[in-house]
This record gives C-alpha cells, structure tokens and sequence, in this order.
C-alpha cells in the first residue's frame, strides 16, 4: 500500500455519484492499485452506483476485490447508541 494508509479511501455522502467517480478515478490515475469506497446507512447503495460506473465506464480493467458489511453503533443526538449499516468496497486494478 502507500505510506498514509488513508489515502486511497473515499467515502460516499450525499453528493453526486460523479464526484465519487473522479476521485476513484484520479486516485487509479496517480498510481494507486486498489481504492477503498466506504459508505454507511442509505449511502450504500450510492457507494454500489460508484463502483459499478468506475468498473463499467472509466477503469474497464478494474475489478472488485472484496466487499466487507457490517454494523457500527453511533450516538444519536439525544446520546442514545443507533446501528447502521456499512460497507467497505475495494476496487482493484491489476
């Protein structure tokens, strides 16, 4: 991997699936090897929508190494514990 283990993370929100798309994008363009999409509660399916267009569209020779779910518990704001969902995708170019 690279010296800053965080560098190759994107983490979907709420803006545009295209912003994602760059930013895999670029990070494929500086010489990155995988990229790790992360996303929680409804944006999952949006970190889905990522993968699937940079795979399909702009990087044709990546691949989808590995998709991790799971729960995380989160202090909602009146200080009660709430599970969401996660998903880590990881976006391999050989």
């Amino acid at each position: 991997m690279t010296e800053n283990a965080d560098s190759n993370v994107v983490f979907i929100g709420k803006k545009p699936a295209m912003s994602y798309v760059l930013a895999c994008v670029t990070q494929f363009n500086d010489g990155q090897s995988d990229v790790i999409l992360r996303a929680r509660g409804r944006a999952i399916s949006h970190a889905v929508d990522v993968a699937e267009i940079v795979k399909n569209k702009f990087v044709r020779d990546a691949s989808i190494g590995n998709v991790t779910i799971g729960t995380e518990q989160v202090s909602g704001e009146s200080g009660e514990k709430l599970n969401v969902s996660s998903i880590e995708i990881i976006l391999q170019k050989p």
